[in-house]
């Protein structure tokens, strides 16, 4: 397996080289730098969104979801994104109707203008920082200790890490977002092709999906019924899941930028149904992965199930590609997460006497060690931190969707009670302030109240509005 690792990941890593090159190259503006020169097509559109979206948790997280806590894992992840995919239509046809991609910069500054105000902009700037920091340090740590355990002896998990993080910056600050996609597009078709073949080989090791199903049911029946083993899967926990990943994009830049940056509406309706596509393959595919381990390895850590499934069952060629895989993973939505938070940092925060590309490229170094740092001393349960970084980040979008569909002048309390809702949460989670509010879970219950709000502030506004005109006429 050595031979074949080192040959794809040489043609990886040459890959990586060449696409940041020819991005450097083809960019003539800084415009293009930031918005890959808002000409992508459907699938390219596709494949870099899923890449975003589908990090090293889904190979990692998701198998090992299923062999935990069982078929609800399929509603927590498999429904919720093919909703997502639905979401991402929508918003991103309303959106495209509101911002010139000619002259977009970035969220923050875009809803500084329309809600006039310098509040909002920081309130974005916050939400997104504290919780895609802690995303991008789950992929450099899911992966640091994947190869530290398929690798013994090699290097110690924050060489790694440092050595993924130094290939995110040095191609990602030559080529701009288009140096990104293009990375994202090999992942993606690399992620899935890999996520298939091994899904394919689960499922066949039984025979069939039947006896699959019946072996699982012998072992623990608990994996075929909600809430599962533990009891994770709830009704709440399933609601409130399915809203916060719905939410995805909307709510996180790097996800809402590739709306934009689409050649046109019929190219955002095309990536929308590859999109729902792909995502309900890989998921379905990491089903059937969860319930061969659940079968066969019901009892060892997460680590060393990933690592036998993935690898160790696997031909040489296979166990290799999955390998790169997940390091292409890892780069993918890490690279997209801090090249957004540089870009929203660059549109947000106005600096005096520093050129706009300085504080993109010093805000993407910032960031990535920043993450670095987190990764270091994070939980291993990616799935889990993941979740919580959507959650996080769900509860700007109210906010982001009153300034996308009511063209009148916002209520300044609407980033006022978004900012109130993210402290909250950020108290829930340390355990300062309650995990639930009215037996409801802190983060559905806040999402909603939010949402409530928002809605009551701009029905009064345009109320309010309506009055004053009538009375003029």
């Amino acid at each position: 397996m050595n031979a074949w690792l080192l040959l794809l990941g040489t043609v990886y890593l040459v890959a990586l080289v060449v696409a940041a090159m020819y991005s450097r190259s083809s960019t003539k503006s800084e415009q293009d730098f930031l918005m890959a020169g808002a000409s992508i097509g459907p699938i390219v559109g596709c494949l870099t969104i899923a890449a975003t979206l589908f990090s090293t948790f889904t190979l990692m997280g998701m198998p090992d979801m299923f062999r935990t806590h069982g078929v609800g894992a399929w509603i927590f992840l498999g429904v919720s994104d093919c909703a997502l995919a639905f979401t991402a239509l929508w918003f991103g046809v309303n959106l495209r109707r509101r911002i010139d991609s000619s002259n977009f910069s970035g969220f923050s500054d875009w809803l500084r203008q329309q809600y006039r105000s310098e509040l909002v902009a920081y309130v974005y700037l916050l939400g997104i920082f504290i919780f895609l920091v802690p995303y991008v340090a789950i992929q450099i740590k899911g992966i640091s200790l994947f190869l530290t355990t398929i690798l013994p002896g090699v290097a110690p998990p924050w060489v790694w890490s440092a050595g993924l993080v130094s290939i995110i910056l040095m191609y990602s600050e030559a080529g701009g977002l288009k140096a990104i996609v293009i990375a994202d597009s090999m992942q993606g078709v690399l992620l899935l092709i890999s996520t298939l073949i091994i899904g394919y080989g689960c499922v066949t090791y039984f025979g069939s999906l039947q006896s699959m199903f019946e072996v699982v049911a012998a072992k623990t029946p608990e994996l075929l019924v909600v809430p599962g083993p533990s009891g994770l899967m709830t009704i709440q926990f399933l609601i409130a899941s399915f809203l916060v990943l719905a939410l995805i994009p909307i709510s996180q830049p790097q996800m809402a930028i590739r709306l934009v940056v689409l050649r046109d509406t019929r190219a955002l309706a095309r990536m929308a149904l590859f999109l729902g596509i792909f995502s309900f393959c890989l998921i379905l595919a990491t089903a059937f992965i969860g319930f061969y381990g659940a079968a066969r390895y019901p009892n060892v850590s997460t680590i060393e199930f990933i690592v036998q499934v993935l690898v160790r069952d696997q031909s040489d060629f296979v166990g290799a590609m999955v390998i790169v895989g997940l390091i292409a993973a890892a780069i993918s939505t890490a690279d997209s997460q801090l090249f957004a938070l540089g870009s929203e940092m660059r549109a947000g925060v106005r600096f005096k006497n520093v050129k706009p590309m300085t504080v993109v490229r010093g805000a993407i170094v910032a960031f990535a060690i920043a993450s670095l740092v987190v990764s270091l001393v994070s939980s291993e349960h990616i799935v889990l931190l993941a979740r919580t970084g959507f959650a996080g980040t769900a509860l700007l979008a109210p906010m982001i969707l009153a300034a996308v569909f009511c063209q009148n002048r916002l209520n300044r309390w609407i980033p006022i009670i978004t900012g109130t809702g993210l402290l909250v949460f950020l108290l829930s989670l340390s355990g300062i302030a309650p995990t639930e509010f009215f037996a409801i879970r802190a983060d559905l219950a806040l999402l909603l109240l939010v949402f409530l709000f928002t809605a009551s502030s701009i029905l009064i506004l345009c109320s309010g509005i309506n009055t004053i005109s009538t009375k003029d006429d």
